[in-house]
């Protein structure tokens, strides 16, 4: 949602006033929302890949069809890309936002260099999600409600670390100057619900 962007007071610094930060209420709660449920999901697609690894029989409430299966999902290779169940990514980098989040919602502010890192490694992380989209979708030809939720979530997370990284000036006053008006308007919220529109339009002509 759109940022509420006032202060509640001007600070001081060095005995001089300045203006606050803008506290970005409504993007850091989002991503607060957001990652808590990504936690939730990772939490319970680590669970189930554990299972699977004891019992590759084994059967759970998310295999409603051979179309809308996690244990379909979950047996396959681009499941644990990296040797490990993907999901085992989530409890790491997850526990991560949500403390930014909160940290932001009490105006902690963190430095450039470590929001501009923030940045990067969710980019990798929003790229790697929409990749395992594209391979569910098309390739494994069976979809993971919690993993289609991850996505969700990791799409929403991205857009607000993005909104905050460009309105408190991370990237540049160039950037900062030239978009903070759009987002002040909501253009990242409309990207957002279009980008999920589509998501579940596909799932739906496809999968439902």
């Amino acid at each position: 949602m759109p940022d509420i962007e006032g202060s509640d007071e001007p600070g001081y610094e060095g005995g001089e006033q300045t203006p606050s930060r803008p506290r970005h209420i409504g993007a850091y709660s989002e991503m607060l929302v957001s990652s808590v449920l990504g936690l939730i999901a990772s939490l319970v697609l680590s669970a189930e890949a554990i299972t699977l690894a004891a019992n590759p029989a084994a059967t759970f409430a998310c295999d409603l069809s051979s179309k809308i299966s996690c244990g379909a999902v979950a047996s396959t290779w681009q499941a644990n890309l990296f040797g490990f169940p993907n999901a085992f990514i989530g409890l790491i980098a997850e526990p991560v936002v949500i403390t930014i989040a909160v940290a932001g919602l009490a105006r902690v502010a963190f430095p450039r260099w470590f929001m501009v890192c923030a940045q990067a490694v969710y980019t990798i992380g929003v790229v790697f999600a929409y990749w395992l989209f594209y391979e569910a979708y098309f390739v494994i030809g069976a979809l993971c409600p919690w993993c289609l939720l991850i996505t969700v979530t990791t799409t929403l997370v991205f857009m607000s670390m993005t909104r905050v990284n460009i309105l408190d000036g991370n990237f540049g006053s160039g950037i900062q100057q030239k978009l903070a008006r759009p987002l002040r308007l909501g253009v990242d919220v409309a990207i957002s619900a279009v980008l999920i529109a589509l998501m579940a339009g596909a799932v739906v002509l496809n999968y439902l």
